[in-house]
């Protein structure tokens, strides 16, 4: 695809309109939404209301007069619909981290101690396995973790309470089929609980129709919301109201203004609600939800996982045509691939040093080591286009020929890479 098609596929875009909702630096090439999404227009002024109006002069009434107490039920409810659930179902809070604590927590309390083991990916995010880890130790479980996704079925057996995997795989980009693992471990006796946070709001999610058991997710990557905005939580309506959660916070309580010394639980997810709600992140993420309200009405989820599709694919075969070198590590089938591409290089090239020339040159994706180490591209269909593509490869070309990414500048590290 060269520069003149991809303006032509970008003219055509139905989703073209959103990216002007976005602020996005004048020349800049930005395929690391799957880290941390872009900055909408709207949201400096959504965060200065809130913070000159409602917070400098409304100050407490804002809880009421602002709806501040029931934005964590809100922006669940406006997330619901893009993951699959229902309006009721999904809670705005905490970390994905905290949340999957709070989720695995109920799962293995649901198995009453009967299975020993939660199964998941080597490659899976390490913060999953690390909350997996002390929720197993705290249970006298053990986590047991597969190196290949091929590796599951046969683990899925009556020694599993719980199946643990994120949808799509933070470095390869290998996306599960959410359905038909979820029936697996269903069969096997077990609960499925997955993390979208390289899901939602980028490839399509059906949990309700998945019948999974338990999800959480992230609102800074591909939802925008801005660096580290809230989490979001979904539990299946199935489990509500037959275990507590672990974090017994006074807003999860049934009655949080009685201030009665016992605890009793909310109904339905209200439960996973523990501390006060963080209201100017909460504040930031509605305003990047109000993007996907738009981009629902220029053909919602459909489009965006087309041009999702088209994108990684256009990237894939750029890199195929000019880049012989390069290995793509992301599944080629795109049924298996989310909105994200990984690519690897030879033993000799430091790809770190690689990915920070690329971004001197304007083209800002990120680095992920491991074996092999990763050079990993996130196309956000909200505001990505297909130029983006042809210039993104184009910089990597001239990098690697160049040899520009031996100066000794691209190799020295920071605490973030």
């Amino acid at each position: 695809m060269n520069r003149h098609d991809a303006e032509q596929l970008d003219a055509q875009d139905p989703l073209a309109p959103l990216r002007q909702h976005f602020h996005l630096p004048e020349g800049l090439v930005y395929l690391d939404g799957n880290s941390l999404g872009a900055l909408p227009k709207a949201t400096p002024d959504r965060v200065r209301r809130t913070i000159k109006q409602e917070w400098g002069q409304d100050l407490i009434g804002s809880w009421n007069t602002a709806g501040w107490i029931d934005m964590p039920r809100r922006l669940g409810d406006r997330i619901a619909p893009w993951i699959g659930a229902r309006a009721g179902e999904v809670l705005v809070a905490d970390s994905t981290s905290v949340n999957l604590y709070k989720v695995l927590h109920a799962a293995l309390q649901l198995q009453q101690g009967q299975r020993k083991r939660v199964v998941s990916e080597r490659s899976n995010f390490p913060t999953d396995n690390y909350i997996a880890q002390s929720v197993a130790r705290a249970h006298g479980s053990e986590l047991v973790l597969v190196d290949t996704p091929e590796d599951i079925p046969s683990l899925l057996d009556e020694r599993c309470a719980v199946l643990m995997l994120t949808h799509v795989n933070y470095r390869s980009g290998r996306m599960h089929d959410m359905g038909l693992l979820t029936r697996w471990a269903q069969q096997a006796g077990a609960l499925a609980v997955w993390d979208l946070a390289h899901s939602a709001g980028a490839v399509p999610v059906d949990l309700l129709g998945s019948a999974a058991d338990f999800a959480v997710g992230c609102g800074y990557k591909y939802l925008n919301g801005g660096p580290g905005a809230p989490a979001f939580v979904w539990a299946h309506p199935r489990h509500q109201g037959q275990v507590w959660q672990p974090l017994t916070g006074w807003l999860g309580h049934a009655a949080p203004f009685a201030f009665t010394p016992d605890y009793q639980p909310a109904p339905g997810i209200q439960q996973d609600q523990c501390g006060t709600p963080p209201i100017l992140a909460l504040a930031a993420l509605e305003s990047a939800l109000d993007v996907f309200d738009i981009a629902r009405q220029l053909g919602g989820m459909s489009a965006i996982r087309a041009k999702s599709v088209a994108l990684t694919e256009a990237f894939i075969a750029a890199v195929d045509a000019a880049l012989p070198q390069v290995r793509v590590e992301s599944p080629r089938a795109s049924a298996q691939r989310g909105s994200q591409v990984a690519l690897s290089l030879p033993a000799e090239v430091d790809t770190y040093a690689v990915m920070q020339a690329l971004i001197s040159r304007g083209v800002v994706g990120d680095f992920r080591d491991g074996e092999p180490p990763l050079l990993r591209f996130g196309f956000t269909p909200l505001y990505t286009r297909h130029t983006d593509v042809v210039d993104a490869v184009a910089a990597l070309q001239d990098v690697l020929t160049s040899g520009d990414w031996q100066a000794p500048g691209f190799q020295r590290k920071g605490k973030v890479t």
